[in-house]
């Protein structure tokens, strides 16, 4: 619904229900790990065709202990307007997962935006998803100790202290082709043009 401070235009709100009618998303499914991808196969099949999202909790005292959260879209298979197609199908399907090395079925060969919100669950909690093409880390540093949204993940501990995220400013940390920033490049002009001008380097620094 909008907002009731909407800013409005010729008495109508910028967001009002006959254009964007009001998501139902009352409908929550909850399936076992072994259920998990032949369920999202049927919801994709029954017209659930966009998935939102992907996303992750963990409860720390319960068991199992993770719930992963899938967020899915019914979208019209024909082309129709908005008040035609009323109010879309939203459905959250969660499966409950737990264990030393959690794992869940990949749904990338259903959806292939699976692929980075996979990523980013694996590395921050660190569920695995088998059958994704290349799961591994996407937020944090390759090599990085612990899965920094389990709430047992240190604040300040030995994860941060045995492998420090390196600065930016390190130039091992720029990937190849990163434009540099405009004080780098600034800087970069400047000892261009003395170098010209002097026809050679000032001392101590390279051309």
């Amino acid at each position: 619904m909008p907002s009731p401070q909407a800013p409005s235009i010729a008495g109508f709100a910028l967001d009002p229900p006959a254009v964007r009618p009001p998501l139902d998303d009352a409908e929550i499914i909850r399936v076992d790990p072994g259920e998990l991808h032949a369920q999202l196969a049927q919801l994709k099949s029954g017209g659930c065709s966009l998935l939102l999202d992907i996303g992750g909790v963990d409860y720390l005292e319960r068991d199992p202990r993770f719930d992963v959260v899938y967020h899915l879209l019914a979208l019209p298979r024909i082309r129709a307007t908005v008040a035609e197609v009323g109010r879309p199908r939203r459905v959250r399907l969660l499966v409950g997962v737990g264990g030393e090395m959690p794992e869940l079925a990949s749904a990338v060969d259903l959806w292939p935006c699976a692929d980075w919100a996979e990523r980013e669950i694996f590395d921050l909690f660190g569920i695995s998803f088998a059958g994704h093409p290349n799961l591994h880390r996407i937020q944090m540093p390759e090599g990085w100790e612990g899965h920094p949204l389990r709430k047992d993940y240190p604040l300040r501990g030995p994860a941060r202290e045995a492998t420090p995220r390196p600065s930016f400013a390190l130039k091992s940390n720029v990937p190849a082709g990163t434009p540099p920033s405009g004080k780098v490049a600034a800087a970069l002009q400047r000892r261009i043009a003395r170098v010209r001008a002097d026809g050679h380097a000032p001392s101590g620094e390279k051309p």
